[in-house]
């Protein structure tokens, strides 16, 4: 019996290539030269994609794929799937959500312990002398005791709130609704007055056309010249222009960022400012999320090719 025809939009680590090589016919779109002239070949044989949360697939890749039943998102992010066109085709869609929410929420903790306390410069005082030559390292701020505001308490949301509670700090958040679960938080409808609470401000909410630049100007400002925003959900969330000109002008403080509009290649302006903490999307990059990630990926193809239900649908 044949294997089913895969496209795969974009690399996955090594360990995972052989597992799916092993179940399916696998072709690499990334590696080709000349990608129309390749799908033009191969594309009425393709009836899965394997893509990453940052790569998706478009309209007009789906269009190009008349046999497609399935697209497997490498990643709890699906906002770069065009979901209306693969509704219209009847495609189902996965994703791996739960597997990487921890060590997001893990990332997100560290970035806002790193950027308070001013850690990179810190060893970088240590490393060019300054320590000996200047002394002591300039004052920086506390994390434990403050306000923090959390912005989508969906699963990686709330494992951040659970994370924050071990700093004793005051938490809020808002969401569609106000939770049962969280009545030891405090639930704020409004981004701008979550903000203009918080001390710091995570943005931890799925991406669509409704959140996109949810963390708009007013919001920014509202978290003001002492505040930090960290963004381990979707760059769509931000408004970066905002962002960047409050970061430059100083009517935000700081900022962490593990996601960018164009990554990688983002605004050059990020990369002048001594406020922000850049980190290159890698808030699931741990070997034993990825593992699960991939492992997350080929069950949900092999179950679709199967006949069999489907672990972690979207559609």
């Amino acid at each position: 019996m044949s294997k089913p025809n895969i496209l795969m939009i974009g690399p996955y680590p090594e360990w995972d290539m052989v597992e799916l090589e092993a179940q399916f016919e696998v072709h690499k779109l990334y590696e080709a030269p000349d990608r129309e002239a390749f799908l033009a070949q191969r594309g009425a044989d393709i009836r899965g994609i394997a893509t990453r949360g940052e790569l998706g697939a478009s309209a007009e890749l789906i269009e190009k794929l008349p046999k497609l039943e399935i697209i497997s998102v490498y990643g709890v992010g699906y906002d770069a799937v065009n979901l209306d066109a693969a509704r219209a085709r009847g495609i189902r869609v996965t994703n791996t959500p739960d597997v990487l929410t921890n060590d997001v929420a893990d990332l997100g903790i560290g970035m806002m312990l790193v950027q308070s306390r001013g850690m990179i410069g810190a060893e970088t005082w240590v490393k060019d002398g300054s320590w000996t030559a200047k002394g002591l390292y300039p004052l920086k701020r506390r994390v434990w005791g403050r306000k923090a505001g959390v912005l989508g308490l969906g699963r990686i949301g709330c494992e951040v709130a659970k994370r924050l509670k071990g700093f004793d700090m005051d938490i809020a958040y808002s969401d569609v609704s106000a939770k049962d679960f969280a009545k030891d938080m405090t639930f704020i409808a409004d981004p701008v007055e979550l903000a203009d609470r918080s001390d710091f401000l995570f943005v931890t909410l799925a991406a669509s056309a409704v959140t996109r630049h949810i963390v708009s100007k007013p919001v920014i400002e509202a978290l003001g010249p002492e505040g930090m925003l960290i963004n381990i959900s979707r760059a769509s969330n931000i408004d970066e222009d905002a962002l960047l000109d409050a970061l430059e002008s100083g009517k935000l403080g700081s900022a962490a960022l593990d996601v960018f509009e164009g990554e990688p290649k983002l605004n050059p302006r990020f990369l002048t400012l001594g406020n922000v903490l850049v980190q290159p999307h890698h808030a699931s990059g741990t070997i034993e999320t990825r593992r699960a990630m991939g492992k997350l990926v080929r069950d949900n193809l092999a179950c679709h090719f199967a006949g069999q239900t489907l672990p972690t649908p979207v559609l």
